[in-house]
């Protein structure tokens, strides 16, 4: 990007947003950013942020738009319509969308977009809320790919690597399959976890064993580290798991493929926010098979 665009808009600066926001700005862009929560602008604020008054004043004569956006229906009332982004940002303005939602409400971005001359970039973020900060995110990206590449350098302020996958919804099949693998994962380690513990085997050796084990992936390796100690303290939470599955298996049924494994871990999280699991973190499949299979807390 030049010198004269440099000028970068952030809609919506909660968990994602704000850490990444912050990353734009010490990288050397100027930023200015709206959110509808007030304490999330004070916080903006003294993180050295410029604050809009709403989102047509953050947008207004910037070069590129970044959203963080919880869900479909946030992304929907925040870019379309009437007073949505699309109307108000400038005709040749990029709109990189960095949320995970399904490709139907992304497809509609990009038919409002490209009605208005603006160029829409998918790029949902592979992390989440503890490592955004680093600047160890990677991301998905599709849509225009020489725009794309004009707009790289700000990309990488706030990521560590960019996977440029298509023209298309290909960055938001590429998020939803990640969080699949995920999803699944959290689900067989507690199922692991609760058959070890039943056949006698200690809290600390059996976590040690996953490790040292050719299962060992990064995921597992991930999720061992607060295992250790029974620390389910939310890095992405049961309730988003559930929301992000329920993207997944409407994906699924609108190409055509059988999402068995994901069906069933679906209803895992819906148990778990039932019980008022759903703020803990997803990793809190655990304590769900625990208590399936009559185990308490274990020694530590």
């Amino acid at each position: 990007m030049t010198d004269a665009s440099k000028d970068i808009a952030f809609i919506g600066i909660g968990k994602m947003g704000l850490p990444m926001s912050v990353l734009v700005a010490k990288a050397g862009y100027a930023v200015t950013a709206f959110d509808q929560n007030a304490a999330r602008l004070n916080e903006a604020r003294a993180q050295g942020i410029g604050i809009a008054s709403s989102p047509a004043e953050a947008v207004a004569g910037r070069a590129a738009i970044v959203t963080s956006l919880p869900d479909d229906t946030a992304l929907r009332a925040a870019v379309l319509g009437p007073t949505g982004l699309i109307g108000t940002m400038a005709p040749g303005a990029v709109l990189i969308e960095t949320s995970t939602v399904s490709p139907e409400a992304s497809a509609e971005v990009d038919a409002a977009a490209q009605a208005r001359g603006i160029s829409y970039l998918r790029a949902p973020v592979s992390g989440n809320a503890s490592i955004v900060h680093t600047g160890a995110l990677s991301c998905f990206v599709s849509g225009p790919k020489d725009v794309f590449e004009s707009v790289k350098p700000l990309f990488t302020a706030f990521t560590r690597a960019q996977t440029y996958l298509g023209a298309g919804e290909e960055a938001r099949y590429a998020k939803l399959s990640v969080n699949l693998m995920i999803a699944v994962s959290a689900a067989m380690m507690a199922e692991s976890l609760a058959l070890a513990r039943k056949g006698g085997i200690a809290w600390q050796d059996i976590l040690k064993v996953l490790d040292d084990s050719a299962v060992a992936s990064p995921m597992v390796k991930y999720k061992t580290a607060p295992l250790r100690a029974r620390d389910f303290d939310s890095t992405f939470s049961c309730k988003q798991m559930a929301k992000d599955l329920d993207l997944i298996l409407g994906a699924g049924h609108s190409v055509g493929v059988p999402l068995q494994l994901a069906a069933q871990v679906r209803e895992t999280y819906g148990s778990l926010v039932a019980q008022g699991d759903g703020d803990t973190d997803f990793i809190a499949t655990v304590k769900h098979l625990e208590r399936l299979s009559g185990l308490g807390e274990p020694k530590l």
